[in-house]
């Protein structure tokens, strides 16, 4: 690379008339600032943590092509620079010599300043070079363009620094804790015989493992591969790191901790919870048991009534009971979870079933005890009025006592019984309605 000097023939000059002093003297002082800008910003980019990480790590996939191509536009970066540092030096050397200038001087530093007097060599190089036009064996720049240039290599670079630095200073710790809460996630587990093979919570904890492994080892190899390029990030070019492989594995480890937590309790708690079953289980069974008398009573003391079956004691349920027992005795938690809460929804069922069967059962005692009930309630009603001597009434009453209190009891034929005495009940008692209104609620209140 050099000035525009160094190639005869060559002038470098700008159109238009040459500068004054003045004008030649901010032109200095711009570029001089420039030149410190850019080579704070070089210095930052040489010093930049994710450059020096990229340059000892071992790279793969796209980070490693794209870091190839970076360090040979940070090389040609500090060509170009080098090239606009000796034409600034020269100018300024030009404007030295004279503390007034003369028009040799004003016109130099016009061509340096203004011109295209930075010849770089090698242009084949450069980022926007076609590769099947015509091989130049240099480029001629003015002192703005090749700022330019250096912006567009800088901005390039740095993007490609600082989103492989970002990954890195994302991802791997976030893994690195992970792991860790993964290994002792994987200790628990054990104590609690959740083991690969035998539970699906250990298997699941092996693939864990294996994509956390994996993807650690790519996210350091490779992290351009985890950068989504947008907006909201620190890098020039926006962007940020892609984390879905992460929030996965993190999810699937926190659904594997709540199953475990969910044995844990299994193992707090499963003696009391075994015996709250044995209790509704014994319950059950008694209620069936009664079910199962009341059935014979009925059918030795009701006639023509369909009775239905009671159905056998929950053995199946009873053995899969003395099932879960041993799970706990040999610790098997993660066997005895999930058998607890089926056992726990169907023992609750097998209680309702019992229940509903005795009712079922008893149904027609029931109905029997009512109309006993009723008979009694009339016969107290009209002895009240002294009506109990009514030669009808007791024919009525003793009709339907001995049918309700013989066995087989004929519900049907009872049921007639007793409504033939209310009904004569109540024919005698309609005058006695009328004595007042306090007698008249009363029996209406008594007869309903």
């Amino acid at each position: 690379m050099g000035v525009a000097g160094s190639f005869p023939g060559s002038t470098g000059r700008p159109p238009g008339p040459d500068m004054d002093r003045d004008e030649a003297d901010r032109a200095l002082d711009r570029l001089g600032a420039e030149h410190e800008a850019i080579e704070t910003s070089l210095l930052a980019l040489q010093d930049h943590a994710g450059r020096r990480l990229l340059e000892g790590a071992e790279l793969s996939g796209v980070t490693r092509e794209r870091w190839a191509a970076t360090e040979r536009s940070i090389t040609l970066l500090w060509g170009y620079f080098d090239a606009y540092a000796g034409a600034l030096a020269e100018a300024r050397e030009i404007r030295a010599r004279r503390r007034h200038p003369n028009r040799e001087d004003l016109a130099a530093l016009t061509g340096l300043l203004r011109g295209d007097a930075v010849t770089v060599a090698n242009t084949a190089a450069l980022p926007n070079a076609s590769p099947t036009g015509p091989a130049r064996l240099s480029e001629r720049f003015t002192l703005q363009e090749l700022v330019g240039r250096m912006n567009e290599l800088y901005a390039e670079s740095l993007d490609m620094v600082v989103a492989s630095d970002s990954v890195w200073s994302a991802l791997p710790a976030r893994i690195d804790l992970l792991s860790a809460e993964l290994h002792r996630t994987r200790s628990l587990a054990h104590s609690v015989g959740v083991r690969p093979g035998e539970h699906p919570a250990g298997d699941d904890l092996v693939e864990i493992t294996g994509e956390l492994t994996a993807l650690r080892a790519r996210v350091i190899a490779d992290p351009l591969a985890f950068w989504v390029a947008g907006p909201g990030s620190a890098a020039p070019g926006g962007g940020r790191p892609d984390t879905s492989r992460y929030d996965r594995a993190a999810r699937a480890l926190e659904d594997v901790r709540r199953e475990i937590e969910a044995v844990l309790a299994v193992r707090q708690d499963a003696e009391a919870r075994l015996m709250r079953l044995r209790d509704v289980l014994s319950r059950a069974d008694r209620t069936l048991t009664e079910a199962r008398s009341a059935r014979g009573e009925v059918l030795a003391k009701i006639a023509a009534s369909e009775v239905p079956a009671v159905s056998g004691p929950p053995t199946a349920l009873q053995e899969r009971l003395a099932a879960a027992a041993e799970y706990r005795r040999h610790a098997r938690w993660h066997r005895l979870s999930p058998l607890l809460e089926s056992l726990e929804r169907e023992a609750e069922d097998e209680l309702l079933r019992a229940r509903e069967s005795l009712t079922s059962v008893t149904a027609p005692l029931a109905v029997r005890a009512e109309l006993r009930g009723r008979l009694d309630a009339y016969r107290a009603k009209v002895t009240r009025h002294g009506l109990a001597e009514d030669p009808v009434l007791i024919e009525r009453y003793d009709a339907a006592r001995r049918m309700l209190w013989s066995a087989p009891c004929d519900l049907r034929a009872a049921g007639q019984a007793v409504l033939r005495y209310q009904q004569a009940a109540a024919e005698l008692l309609t005058p006695h309605r009328v004595a007042g209104p306090r007698d008249r609620r009363g029996d209406e209140g008594e007869i309903r």
